[in-house]
């Protein structure tokens, strides 16, 4: 490989699961850290780490200056970005090949393209994708809002064109609500991703959330990997992931893969990628949006087919051709991945922080822990509350569900306050058990009233 040693610059579980995929291809690794993670286990682990500014990560992980110099510095001829922080950003990818290094994910030009969540929509449609009707272009002003919500049909779904995640949505059900929204969107917009362009989309109240896992090489060369249900959420932030999904038959699962492959390898793009589809209550799909990185989930994938999507990443980033086929991918049984999360499940999910006591992750046959914890770890308070990914394989769901809460009774976390007994309540849950649940199951009936009502039966 052309790559020989990478600078990893994020934090967290993703940074660990980097720094492992660097060392099964043989590739040195360092690790960027904020002064709150001088202690964290990628930083103790890797090949070297240098330190890239203060907590404040918009002066350390999302300084695109910072964590160039320190490649330079370091001896690293590649970044890997990981997912949120500086991952879709086109000019820090830019800014990566004009130091000759290598940008562990889609070149600048495609990152550029597709950094526009409605342009996005428009061109993925031009290549026969399904979309939800929605705004024709950015909203101009409150009265162009108006008039494309009414044309759309109330309820109807604000989201920042920059955005990613599920972030800074909102659901406006009538004229008067979209008024008062609009100035909070565009502030929110602006605050989280420096950009409060917005646009409309239909709001489908009973769906389920389907995304696509592919992968292109620079020669355009791609294939999709399955698809993974990322239903139960929480105010659009997802809570669990699994797959294959139960809202599709076979044959439109196989129609799914097939067109999302070809439509955005017709669009040019490059590495690896997710794309993101709303499926009605009739089997219907609808594209909604792309992610131009790793995804948090992204393990649901690697259990089902046994191939590594960070290997994956680095070797097309390399200019490598893709190593595999259409036909070598096989979705082999069916996994679960739970978030494990520092937040108060009974107190709308506070975040907590706080030092771990004792921790000892779950074993056994298809049981799989992501996570940066150890014994004595101080959990800061500047990030995200995401402590872990626990995953889990089995032959069938069943199977996938019943080692999952074996799994979460064996996971020893003290100190901190987390989701764990929540996730036990959902996989306890009628709804969830049956596969029947949409996105709108924990925001239904709020989801700290939902975990009360498990704890009662």
């Amino acid at each position: 490989m052309s790559v020989t040693r990478v600078l990893i610059a994020n934090r967290g579980e993703i940074a660990l699961r980097i720094l492992r995929a660097c060392r099964t291809l043989g590739i040195g690794a360092v690790v960027a850290y904020s002064e709150a993670d001088h202690d964290s286990l990628p930083a103790q682990l890797a090949d070297e780490a240098i330190c890239v500014g203060p907590a404040d990560a918009r002066r350390s992980y999302l300084s695109a200056a910072a964590m160039i110099s320190a490649a330079l510095v370091t001896g690293c001829d590649a970044i890997h970005p990981g997912y949120g922080f500086l991952s879709e950003d086109a000019g820090f990818a830019e800014a990566v090949l004009a130091h000759g290094l290598t940008f562990v994910g889609p070149p600048p030009a495609v990152l550029e393209r597709f950094a526009n969540k409605e342009r996005t929509r428009r061109l993925l449609a031009e290549h026969g994708l399904p979309t939800i009707p929605g705004s024709d272009g950015m909203l101009r002003d409150e009265s162009h809002a108006l008039a494309e919500a009414s044309r759309i049909g109330y309820p109807v779904l604000v989201k920042p064109s920059a955005g990613g995640g599920g972030k800074e949505m909102r659901t406006v059900r009538t004229p008067r609500e979209l008024e008062a929204a609009l100035p909070v969107c565009r502030s929110e917009a602006r605050a989280a991703f420096g950009d409060d362009s917005l646009y409309l989309e239909r709001y489908l109240p009973e769906n389920r959330h389907v995304e696509v896992q592919v992968a292109v090489d620079a020669a355009g060369n791609g294939v999709h990997l399955g698809e993974r249900d990322c239903s139960v959420q929480r105010r659009h932030q997802k809570v669990l992931e699994e797959g294959p999904t139960a809202a599709l038959s076979p044959e439109r699962r196989d129609e799914l893969c097939d067109r999302a492959i070809r439509a955005l390898v017709a669009t040019g793009y490059e590495n690896v990628g997710t794309l993101e589809f709303l499926v009605d209550p009739d089997g219907e799909f609808y594209f909604i949006e792309l992610n131009c990185r790793i995804q948090v989930e992204h393990p649901v994938t690697e259990m089902l087919t046994g191939i590594d999507l960070v290997g994956l990443q680095l070797r097309i980033a390399a200019g490598e051709p893709l190593p595999i086929r259409q036909e070598d991918v096989r979705i082999r049984g069916h996994a679960i991945e739970m978030r494990i999360n520092a937040e108060d499940p009974a107190h709308e999910f506070r975040p907590q922080a706080g030092r771990v006591g004792r921790y000892l992750p779950p074993g056994g046959p298809g049981v799989r822990m992501d996570s940066h914890l150890f014994a004595g770890y101080e959990v800061p308070p500047y990030y995200d509350s995401l402590l872990g990914k626990l995953v889990v394989w089995g032959d069938d769901r069943d199977v996938a569900i019943a080692r999952a809460k074996v799994a979460l009774d064996d996971l020893v976390l003290e100190g901190v306050v987390t989701n764990r007994e929540f996730h036990r309540a959902l996989l306890d849950s009628e709804a969830f058990r049956a596969g029947t649940f949409t996105t709108a199951l924990l925001d239904r009936v709020g989801a700290a009233a939902f975990l009360g009502k498990q704890r009662r039966a």
